[in-house]
């Protein structure tokens, strides 16, 4: 045992360092393991092999649109990067996929989500954040969004809301959309004095916006 008020060395320092990294890293490669065995919920993680400065590992995700949802049917995909202080921070994700939701950014994909910011803890894991993402999708919180504009349509009009959300599911998030000629004949809808981007890149209505 360490006598009282003598410090550690600096060679003892280094050793208790490299041990909490080596059980961090040991911790994300069983979460992962853990991840891949079990796809309940419809819910996927996948290793990429590309990983930024700062961060200890880059994975992806992905989730299928909850049943009574306006995202049921599609699948959504996921961008998470674990930062090297994980597990005493929150990982970083971000939506992928385009999606029309009042906690997530329409444009960036930037998610609002309690406990990827204030309220994550080191007990959680990546796959339950995931979990709260997928219930997020169904339980929308417009009172606290990442989105101003989808949040004010989903308090203002749910039948718009509904309707943009699903077509967006359907054009983003499922492997066979309709034809460009089914979807241009579908009118824009309009929350206040915007009109709704409900065509995908590349159409031209979409390229005039």
């Amino acid at each position: 045992m360490r006598e009282r008020g003598v410090k550690p060395s600096l060679s003892a320092l280094v050793v208790r360092y490299s041990e909490r990294k080596m059980a961090d890293h040991n911790r994300v490669a069983k979460e992962l393991r853990e991840c891949q065995k079990d796809t309940t919920g419809g819910i996927t993680v996948a290793e990429q092999a590309d990983v930024q400065a700062g961060c200890m590992a880059h994975w992806s995700g992905t989730i299928k649109g909850p049943v009574s949802s306006p995202y049921e049917g599609g699948t959504f995909s996921i961008d998470i990067m674990l930062p090297k202080e994980y597990p005493f921070v929150s990982p970083k994700m971000k939506f992928s996929t385009k999606i029309w939701h009042p906690n997530i950014s329409s444009q960036g994909g930037a998610i609002c989500l309690d406990i990827l910011k204030n309220e994550w803890s080191p007990a959680l894991t990546v796959r339950t954040a995931l979990i709260s993402l997928q219930a997020l999708m169904s339980a929308p919180e417009p009172d606290d969004p990442q989105d101003a504009v989808v949040a004010k349509q989903y308090k203002e009009n749910q039948t718009d809301f509904v309707a943009t959300a699903k077509y967006w599911t359907e054009i983003y998030a499922m492997r066979a959309p309709r034809t460009r000629s089914a979807r241009a004949a579908r009118p824009p809808l309009r929350c206040g004095r915007r009109t709704l981007p409900l065509s995908p890149p590349g159409d031209s209505q979409a390229e005039r916006r």
